[in-house]
C-alpha cells in the first residue's frame, strides 16, 4: 500500500502559515485546528519549513515566553522531510521511526498534496493487518 491510501481516507485538507506570521500566531492555528504540526509554505506554495507542537514546547522551554514573537521563519524547522504519494507507508513509517518525527508532508512536483502523521500511518497498517487476518480467518474456515 502507499501514502495515496492515506490521503483517500484522510483526505488532503492542509493548514499552512507564511513564514512572517509570528509564533503565537501559529500557535493559535495549531489550536483552533487541533493539529500537531502546521506546515509553513512561501508565496508560491512552496514547502519551505514545518513547526511542530514539540518545537514549541522545546522553544519555549529553552528562550521562554518571548519567543512567542518572533518569526515562524527564525524557529520553524528548514530540513523538511517529504514523500510522495507513491511511497510506500513501510517506507514512511521507517523514514519516521528512525528520523523521529511524527509529520510528513506529501509533496508531488514541487506541489503540497497533504500530510500524514504517524497516527494515520499506524492506524492504517492495524487496518489492513486486521483485513489480512481475517481474510486468513475465512480462508482456514472455507478450506
Amino acid at each position: 500500500m502507499t501514502v495515496s491510501a492515506i490521503l483517500q481516507t484522510k483526505g488532503t485538507s492542509i493548514i499552512t502559515i507564511s513564514p512572517e506570521i509570528g509564533l503565537g500566531e501559529a500557535v493559535e492555528t495549531l489550536a483552533k485546528h487541533r493539529i500537531g504540526a502546521i506546515v509553513v509554505t512561501d508565496a508560491g506554495d512552496q514547502v519551505v519549513g514545518i513547526l511542530s507542537e514539540r518545537d514549541v514546547v522545546r522553544l519555549l522551554a529553552e528562550k521562554g515566553p518571548d519567543v512567542l514573537a518572533e518569526p515562524v521563519s527564525s524557529v520553524m524547522t528548514r530540513t523538511v522531510v517529504t514523500c510522495t504519494a507513491s511511497e510506500t507507508i513501510p517506507g514512511v513509517m521507517e523514514r519516521m521511526t528512525r528520523g523521529r518525527f511524527r509529520h510528513v508532508p506529501v509533496v508531488e512536483g514541487g506541489r503540497l498534496l497533504g500530510i500524514i502523521s504517524i497516527g494515520d500511518v499506524v492506524k492504517f497498517r492495524v487496518e489492513e493487518m486486521e483485513r489480512e487476518s481475517a481474510a486468513l480467518r475465512d480462508y482456514i474456515m472455507t478450506a
